[in-house]
């Protein structure tokens, strides 16, 4: 699967991230990232997460080839 980072996600990690694991849903994935850098946990926990373009909750099963975006709260102004 391929992962896409923004704004300040991408202070913790590269803007895509090719990962391999077998991650089964989108809670797994969060875990999985929150082990690679914990000082994200925080931020990656009130992201929304989309893939293939539809935002999609926690129980949401991953498919191998799927481009998941992980997008931070942000404010506007």
């Amino acid at each position: 699967m391929k992962v896409y980072t923004y704004a300040i996600l991408k202070d913790y990690f590269d803007k895509e991230l090719l990962i391999d694991e077998p991650l089964l849903t989108i809670t797994q994935l969060q875990q999985y990232l929150q082990q690679r850098n914990p000082a994200a946990g925080n931020i990656l926990a009130t992201c929304r997460y989309a893939v293939q373009n539809q935002f999609v909750t926690g129980e949401f099963t991953i498919q191998p080839g799927d481009d998941i975006h992980i997008i931070p709260p942000s404010s506007g102004g």
